[in-house]
């Protein structure tokens, strides 16, 4: 059983008994998990020990066999308008609208989350993940790195209370890991509360405050 409660502010985020298995294997087994606002939690441990899995049952993308996780004392459904409005989630299978140019699949996200100054907001967005030049191009020509950051870009521009980030880091090279770790220091500062699986420890320590550990041994399902 894993248990990481925050410290002193009630928690945004609470999961308790978050239990997951595939089969006959136990992926995940009776996991709590607490994030206040402007703390940032980050979830590491071997390949398949169930990081992503967990990150997937909180928000609702799987269905835990056990356990409930509500957001800021809410039963946590990504049906709710309340809930979608509150979290903004980068996992590693985010689609894009094909169609649309950057800037264009940025305007439509800011704008369907009733993001105020939308406009000025996909602008800033653009311009610190350094997808300005690139603003006018479909996403299918962009680099893997470039639609890692149009990944993230995709998130900021939303209203967001709770941030959750599966593998950020992942594809950005060096000056990107950099930029990103200073984004989240400033998300903890907005107040909003960040949770991310990250493989990087030079990332995890710069930015959270508590670390959750899962699993010893890898198994199927991260």
């Amino acid at each position: 059983m894993t248990h990481v409660a925050a410290d002193e502010s009630p928690p945004l985020l609470r999961a308790r008994g978050i239990s997951r298995r595939f089969a006959d294997r136990t992926i995940l087994s009776e996991v709590d998990l607490d994030v206040a606002s402007g703390e940032a939690v980050g979830v590491v441990g071997p390949n398949g020990s169930g990081k992503s899995t967990l990150l997937r049952c909180l928000i609702g993308a799987d269905r835990a066999d056990a356990g409930e996780t509500t957001l800021d004392g809410r039963v946590l459904d990504e049906r709710e308008p309340g809930i979608r409005a509150d979290m903004a989630v980068v996992m590693d299978d985010i689609d894009f609208f094909p169609d649309l140019s950057v800037v264009e699949h940025l305007d439509l996200v800011a704008r369907a989350h009733a993001q105020p100054d939308a406009q000025e907001v996909v602008d800033a967005v653009l311009a610190e993940t350094g997808l300005m030049e690139v603003s006018g191009q479909l996403p299918s020509t962009l680099s893997s790195g470039q639609r890692r950051r149009l990944a993230l870009a995709s998130a900021f521009v939303r209203p967001r209370r709770l941030l959750v980030l599966d593998e950020p880091e992942a594809r950005l090279d060096v000056a990107g890991v950099q930029w990103l770790g200073a984004k989240l220091l400033a998300e903890k500062t907005a107040g909003r509360a960040v949770l991310l699986v990250s493989h990087d420890p030079d990332l995890v320590a710069r930015v959270c405050d508590r670390v959750v550990r899962l699993g010893d041994e890898p198994d199927d399902g991260d």
